[in-house]
């Protein structure tokens, strides 16, 4: 992976398999100035498109179809691009003891949001990344 042009996140890959989800998260990303390229949940569709679209910002929800969970799918393209900046939302409290627990996300740019999630919220966050 080459070099970000910036630190600051223009481009998200959105992953979302619940489709009411993903056009309310798409809208109101695209609102406040983001271009978002959406990825089908499914493992080699996420490294395909992440590799092609080279998003500053990945947004995935944890539960995903198939095999895969959001924090193995985070792991997969982190091992890709170790700068990359994954933001996984879940309902699943216990999605932040998993991602505490495994060493291989020390130091990298991985965070949870836990459902429900407030719009402002996930807007303030992605500005922090």
């Amino acid at each position: 992976m080459g070099l970000r042009q910036q630190d600051k996140v223009q481009t998200i890959m959105l992953i979302e398999d619940e489709e009411d989800i993903l056009l309310v998260y798409r809208d109101f990303l695209e609102r406040r100035g983001y271009r978002i390229e959406v990825s089908a949940p499914t493992a080699n569709e996420i490294l395909r498109d992440y590799e092609a679209y080279q998003p500053d910002l990945v947004l995935l929800d944890y539960r995903l179809p198939g095999y895969m969970n959001g924090l193995q799918a985070a792991e997969k393209i982190l091992q890709k691009d170790p700068m990359a900046r994954i933001l996984i939302v879940t309902a699943y409290e216990d999605a932040k003891k998993e991602l505490a627990e495994n060493k291989f996300f020390n130091g990298k740019k991985i965070s949870i949001l836990i459902k429900p999630v407030q719009l402002g919220q996930l807007a303030r966050l992605i500005a922090r990344l």
